[in-house]
């Protein structure tokens, strides 16, 4: 639905583009850990999947984000999903043989899958100042949390470190945000319960009250 009202409003508002640069950055990486990997097929069709589908969110922000931010945003992904990503690829391919490769790769992996499971903590706190799930969208938290489960299942049945540990985070984190949308979705944003106060304060009879956009 996020994407869907970016579409549709021309603007990214108050959304972030973060989570979805370093999830773009973070799926092709283990896609590339799936290549390495000779029993990583699994790893490669989903994240593979994934990576097309950031993609597609990343060039939303873009194409529809006020100036300041499309700027800021073209710079993040020159430097995560271009600069970082080839690096890694040239290094892994240039610099390790055999097992290293894997081994590299897997780290760097694993580290940026936590950075990716801990970049909504600034919409966390967000949410519980203003008491309002409105830029924290349901379906991207649901998402999360399911993938960060399975996975973490996945890792233990295959026995996958590199796998197992930032999922296993991100399954914790998930869940917080999963409690905070039963929390607080039923609540006005801060501003429109501040709008409804002013027009009460004002006697008018007309009523307009500019609400907040409700993720689902």
């Amino acid at each position: 639905k996020t994407f869907w009202w970016v579409v549709k409003e021309k603007s990214t508002e108050n959304y972030k583009g973060v989570p979805y640069i370093t999830t773009f950055l973070s799926t092709s990486l283990w896609t590339f850990y799936g290549i390495m990997n000779p029993d990583g097929l699994l790893v490669v069709t989903v994240n593979g999947a994934g990576a097309i589908f950031q993609l597609i969110y990343v060039i939303l922000f873009l194409v529809y984000a006020p100036k300041d931010k499309k700027v800021k945003t073209a710079k993040l992904v020159a430097i995560l999903d271009v600069g970082f990503l080839g690096a890694v690829i040239a290094v892994t391919l240039l610099a390790f043989h055999g097992t290293m490769r894997l081994t590299f790769v897997g780290i760097i992996c694993a580290g940026l899958t936590i950075g990716m499971y801990a970049s909504p903590l600034s919409v966390m706190r967000t949410v519980i100042k203003t008491k309002s799930v409105e830029y924290m969208p349901f379906l991207l938290s649901f998402f999360l949390f399911l993938n960060a489960g399975v996975w973490s299942a996945y890792a233990l049945l295959v026995k996958d470190i590199y796998i197992g540990v930032p999922n296993s985070i991100g399954f914790i984190l998930g869940s917080a945000q999963l409690i905070l949308y039963l929390m607080y979705n039923n609540k006005k944003s801060a501003e429109a319960i501040e709008e409804e106060e002013e027009e009460e304060g004002g006697g008018g009879s007309a009523h307009l009250v500019k609400g907040g956009i409700e993720m689902h």
